[in-house]
């Protein structure tokens, strides 16, 4: 039985992800943070396994994936107990419609707020406004919907929530 290995940076919302769902599935795994302040992630070693230099990666044996939700789709696959990706057709489609509005819509005005304030580029106040605004939109639509179920998708926790959240504290860092 080999043991899972996360390869992760501090910080790193995609990393929370999987983090996330590794301690809902109960999974017992290694943490290998990585420091980007020192360039692992630029790391031939690293590089091998993550060809874009990003975190998180999952090593299972000899198979080694990045990009978050993909390994929550793995581990998901791999360990099925709990499902976090629905328990049926129906609840699996309502999961990844939420997970991919939040992709779609959320995400891309949360990172016209967000970006300026790490260089990730250049500071324009009208857009960071409208942006805002929308989000706020976006975020109130969300908060009506677990407010009425409980939950994002279906009526349990499911990986919609493991998928969001992460990105929901850190833009309630960004706004504190």
């Amino acid at each position: 039985n080999m043991t899972l290995e996360v390869i992760w940076g501090s910080g790193s919302p995609y990393a929370w992800r999987v983090l996330l769902t590794l301690e809902v599935k109960r999974l017992s795994y290694e943490s290998r943070l990585i420091q980007f302040s020192r360039g692992d992630h630029r790391s031939p070693e690293h590089l091998a396994l993550s060809p874009r230099g990003k975190v998180p990666v999952l090593r299972d044996g000899d198979y080694a994936l990045s990009e978050s939700l993909a390994i929550m789709a793995y581990l998901d696959r791999r360990y099925p107990e709990p499902p976090i990706f629905g328990g049926s057709p129906e609840e699996t489609g309502l999961i990844w419609k939420a997970i991919f509005e939040f992709e779609s819509y959320v995400f891309p005005l949360a990172e016209r707020i967000v970006a300026p304030a790490f260089g990730g580029r250049p500071l324009d106040p009208a857009d960071m406004q409208a942006a805002a605004g929308e989000l706020h939109g976006e975020l109130g639509r969300m908060e009506r919907i677990v407010s009425a179920r409980g939950w994002l998708a279906v009526e349990r926790l499911s990986a919609a929530e493991l998928a969001v959240y992460p990105f929901v504290e850190v833009l309630l860092r960004a706004a504190g």
